[in-house]
This record gives structure tokens, C-alpha cells and sequence, in this order.
């Protein structure tokens, strides 16, 4: 019989729950599931937007970036996602529903010349300044 002493120490506290992580398919950042919509293609082969993220169907998510949703509309990522073509009127209704939802993207960079790095002084630097 084991000592009591060498039992494992218990948890304290109730497990952390589980956050299901998904990719977008247009810029590849991966967040928890509910921070992203979820496109689905039906068995009948229609792209549709799943707002409850449970329909039956091989699905492909995009965060809320409005250029993510402009960027899957023009180009191939979400056909290549959902291995289907999209129709021009699918892609149409999906900018349409990315500019209604989410505001445009903030500017990632700030403006103005960029900070050197390593100081700001390179080696010939150092030696004139001596």
C-alpha cells in the first residue's frame, strides 16, 4: 500500500476550461473559436456564413479584420479552405457583411522614421565620439 505521504498533492481549485482555438484563413492569427465567423460549405456545395458556428459542413473561419474579409472575397484562401468554388454573388454578400460588422483596420505602424536598433550608434559612430 502506498504511504500517504507520497500521494500526489491535489489540485486546488476547479480545472481551467478549455478554449478551442481556430486560424483565419485569410491572415492566419489563431484566437479562441468565439472570436472569429465561421463560413461553412453545405453538403449541397453552397458557401454560407454560420453565425451559430454549428452547421453541418466543412467550415473555414475569418476573424473580424475587414481587410481578412476583403482580402478572402478577391482572392483564392477560402476556396482552397473549403475545397469549393465560390460564386461572384457569395463574394459579393461576403464584403458586404465584413463592411457592415466590422469598422475598417487601424493602422498597424506608426508614421515617421523608424528607430535604429542597437542604440541608435553604430561602430564608426563610437569611434569619432571618442
Amino acid at each position: 500500500m502506498p504511504d500517504e505521504s507520497q500521494a500526489r498533492p491535489r489540485r486546488k481549485g476547479p480545472r481551467p476550461k478549455h478554449v478551442p482555438l481556430r486560424t483565419c484563413v485569410v491572415c492566419r492569427d489563431k484566437d479562441a473559436k468565439r472570436d472569429f465567423v465561421r463560413l461553412v460549405r453545405t453538403t449541397g456545395g453552397e458557401v454560407e456564413i454560420d453565425r451559430t458556428g454549428k452547421k453541418n459542413g466543412r467550415g473555414a473561419y475569418l476573424c473580424t479584420r475587414l481587410s481578412c474579409w476583403e482580402r478572402a472575397a478577391a482572392g483564392n484562401q477560402l476556396e482552397r479552405a473549403l475545397r469549393v468554388e465560390v460564386p461572384q454573388g457569395v463574394r459579393e454578400a461576403l464584403l458586404q457583411f465584413g463592411r457592415e460588422h466590422f469598422r475598417p483596420d487601424e493602422p498597424t505602424t506608426i508614421p515617421g522614421p523608424r528607430p535604429e536598433v542597437g542604440g541608435g550608434t553604430n561602430e564608426s559612430e563610437q569611434q569619432s565620439q571618442r
